[in-house]
């Protein structure tokens, strides 16, 4: 017989830790929101036309946020990733290769932006050269991938939960240092536009923020992180309904 804590009663640190860290396939994908394609495309239209594209960042991360909700939930209650199941439904051999190559254009695409971007930085904090830093950045990521692949899947979100907190904290900072305005940040909220260029970085923001390989990165971290539970529910209710 379990007791049930009265309503009102706070949770405890210990309750409070496990629901954290099992946030951490959620922070991982979160990443790909973070990257310096995104900060770039939405700084290009802040430069160009102040807020007048707040509506398309809003937008976007809100509806990025449903698709990702959707992505974990996939995974958490099939076992399988959304890799695995489009290659199980997908008949067709010419079309299961499409998605791959899909999936492996993005990734590429998405992994030159964020070497880059750190070769940049570093550049910028250490006066490294660019190849000097691209090469950094790429081992250190080549690292990281090697501890979830060897199992350390709660270092590997341990430590790029870290560094979201830590790129939380620097646009938080921006936020008090160089507070915007407002009333223009409301005026962004309307959805217009101004020519066609203003089009064109809406769409580049839209690109940046809703990306393929953060939808089934999303899945299989879920899938990894909760790998079982789906299973033992649905083996629970069998039991039920045999008896």
């Amino acid at each position: 017989m379990t007791t049930q804590a009265p309503p009102g009663h706070a949770p405890s640190p210990a309750t409070t830790a496990r629901v954290v860290t099992l946030l951490g396939p959620a922070l991982v994908a979160g990443v790909a929101y973070l990257d310096p394609g995104n900060v770039a495309s939405n700084m290009t239209a802040g430069a160009l036309f102040g807020y007048l594209l707040v509506w398309v960042v809003i937008a976007g991360n809100a509806t990025a946020w449903l698709i990702q909700y959707l992505s974990a939930k996939l995974g958490i209650a099939t076992g399988a990733s959304l890799p695995e199941l489009l290659g199980r439904r997908l008949s067709q051999r010419w079309v299961r290769r499409a998605f791959w190559l899909q999936a492996e254009i993005v990734a590429m695409a998405t992994d030159i932006a964020e070497v880059i971007g750190g070769a940049i930085a570093l550049g910028l904090l250490f006066d490294l050269p660019l190849i000097v830093g691209g090469l950094i950045t790429g081992v250190i990521s080549l690292c990281l991938l090697l501890l979830q692949s060897r199992g350390r899947a709660q270092v590997f979100e341990r430590i790029i939960t870290a560094m979201v907190v830590l790129i939380a904290i620097g646009f938080c900072a921006g936020l008090v240092a160089a507070p915007p305005e407002w009333a223009g940040v409301a005026s962004g909220l309307v959805p217009q536009f101004d020519g066609s260029r203003s089009v064109l970085l809406a769409v580049s923001i839209l690109g940046a923020t809703i990306m393929p390989h953060a939808i089934y990165a999303h899945s299989a971290l879920a899938r990894d992180r909760f790998a079982g539970s789906s299973t033992r529910r649905g083996c629970c209710c069998g039991r039920r309904r045999s008896t």
